[in-house]
C-alpha cells in the first residue's frame, strides 16, 4: 500500500461542505467517546457502529456525510483505545482520551467507496468526494494501481490536501550486487560505507528566528479575533513549508539510495528514546530521521531492494570524537552487520582512507548527489577493528 499526496482548490461552496463534514466528524467522535466514558466496559467496534443508525435518526445532519465515513471515525476511535491500552500493558502512564475541540478534527476518510478520480486533461483534474462534489485536484504524477482509500485532510494554514492510498503488486527481490552501509548523525546528516558525508539541512533551526517573530506577534494578537487567526494561518504556513522542504530532502536522498544500491544497511534508532537527551532533542527532531528511515524502507520495498536494519550498540567503539573518518569507519561497520545478519560474508578488501567527499543539502535537493564511487587520492589504510 501507497499513499500518494495531492493538492485541493475547493471552491467556497465545497469548502464549507468540507468543514461541515468534519465538524458531524468530530461531533460524532465526541458522541461515541461520552458514551464509552459512561459505560462500565469498552464496548467492540461492531457494537458502536451498530449504534449509528440510531444516532442518526437522532441528529439528521449526520445522514448529509458518507456512510463509510462514520463508520472509518468509529474505526478511529477503536484503534486509538487500542493503542491506549497497548502502552498500559508496556507500563507506560496514559490517561484518557480526550475530547475533540472545535477545529482540531483535521480529516476524513473515504473507504472503498464515495470517491472516484476523473482525468480531464488539463492542469487540474477532479477527485469526486461523497456529499461534496466534483474538487479540482493536481495530479502532478500518474497513480498506478487500484484507489482503496481516500483520505482528506485540512492543514492549519487552510489548504486542502487528498491522500490517495493505492494498493500495488508486491515487487519481486532483486539479487545483492551492491551494497552501502549509513551511519546518520547531527553534525553530518548521514556518512556511508562509500565515503559519502551529507550535509544535515537543518531547515528548522534555519527558520527559527523567523519563527520566533511571528510567534510574538501571535501573542500580542487578541486569541479568536480575526488578526489572531489570520496570524495563526501565516505561523501554520512557515511550519508546512519547513516540512515540504525537510520532505524534500529526505524523499531525494532516500530515492538516490534505492536507486543506485541493492542492500542498504542502516542502524535500528530509537528515536523517542534519543530525544529525553534534552540538550540534543530539537536536533534530533529536526533531522528526521525516523521520517528518513521510512522513506527508505518503502522506496526499496516497491522497487525489491533490500533495507536490513542492525544494532547500533558499538559502531563507534574505539574511535575518537575528533577522528575526522569515525562516521566513515561506523559505516563501514554498519554494513559488516548487515553483511554477516543476511550470511552474504565480509567485505575482502580493506576500508581506503580516503577523505570524505562532502555533499551540501542543496546538491540533494537538485540531484545532484555524487556517483557510486569516488576516486581522491589515497592517504593510506585502515582497519575496521
Amino acid at each position: 500500500m501507497i499513499t500518494y499526496k495531492f493538492r485541493l482548490y475547493p471552491t467556497k461552496e465545497q469548502e464549507e461542505k468540507l468543514l461541515f463534514i468534519l465538524e458531524q466528524c468530530r461531533r460524532l467522535y465526541n458522541k461515541m467517546l461520552s458514551i464509552i466514558n459512561g459505560s462500565e466496559k469498552t464496548p467492540s467496534k461492531r457494537k458502536m457502529q451498530s449504534m449509528l443508525p440510531k444516532l442518526k435518526e437522532q441528529r439528521k445532519e449526520l445522514k448529509e456525510v458518507n456512510a463509510k465515513t462514520l463508520q472509518m471515525v468509529v474505526f478511529m476511535l477503536n484503534n486509538n483505545l487500542k493503542a491506549l491500552a497497548e502502552l498500559k500493558k508496556r507500563g507506560k502512564k496514559v490517561g484518557k482520551l480526550r475530547y475533540k475541540k472545535y477545529g482540531k478534527f483535521k480529516s476524513f476518510i473515504l473507504n472503498q467507496s464515495g470517491f472516484k478520480l476523473i482525468k480531464t486533461g488539463n492542469r487540474l483534474d477532479k477527485l469526486y468526494i461523497s456529499k461534496v462534489g466534483e474538487v479540482p485536484i493536481r495530479v502532478y504524477r500518474s497513480v498506478e494501481g487500484r484507489i482503496k482509500q481516500v483520505i482528506i485532510k485540512r492543514y492549519g494554514s487552510g489548504e486542502w490536501f487528498a491522500l490517495l492510498c493505492v494498493e500495488e503488486a508486491e515487487a519481486p527481490k532483486k539479487e545483492i550486487e551492491s551494497a552501502v552501509g549509513i551511519d546518520l548523525g547531527i553534525k553530518s546528516f548521514l556518512t556511508d560505507s562509500e565515503g559519502r558525508a551529507v550535509e544535515n539541512p537543518r531547515c528548522y533551526e534555519r527558520d527559527s528566528e523567523r519563527l520566533r517573530r511571528e510567534h510574538r506577534k501571535l501573542s500580542r494578537r487578541k486569541r479568536h479575533s480575526k488578526n489572531w487567526l489570520k496570524q495563526l494561518r501565516r505561523l501554520c504556513k512557515i511550519y508546512e513549508k519547513i516540512e515540504r522542504k525537510r520532505d524534500d530532502f529526505l524523499h531525494k536522498l532516500s530515492r538516490f539510495y534505492v536507486d543506485n544500491y541493492d542492500l542498504i544497511v542502516v542502524e535500528a534508532l530509537k528515536v523517542e528514546n534519543m530525544r529525553r537527551n534534552h540538550n540534543l532533542s530539537s536536533e534530533i527532531s529536526d533531522a528526521s530521521w525516523g521520517k528518513f528511515l521510512r522513506f527508505l524502507s518503502y522506496k526499496a520495498e516497491r522497487a525489491g531492494k533490500t533495507v536490513v536494519r542492525v544494532s547500533p550498540r558499538g559502531t563507534s567503539e574505539g574511535l575518537s570524537w575528533d577522528n575526522p573518518l569515525r562516521d566513515h569507519i561506523s559505516a563501514r561497520r554498519i554494513l559488516e552487520r548487515g553483511l554477516e545478519k543476511l550470511g552474504q560474508g565480509l567485505p575482502s578488501e580493506p576500508a581506503e582512507r580516503r577523505p570524505l567527499l562532502h555533499i551540501s543539502a542543496s546538491s540533494v535537493i537538485v540531484g545532484q548527489v555524487a556517483s557510486t564511487k569516488q576516486e581522491p587520492p589515497l592517504i593510506g589504510c585502515y582497519s575496521l577493528r
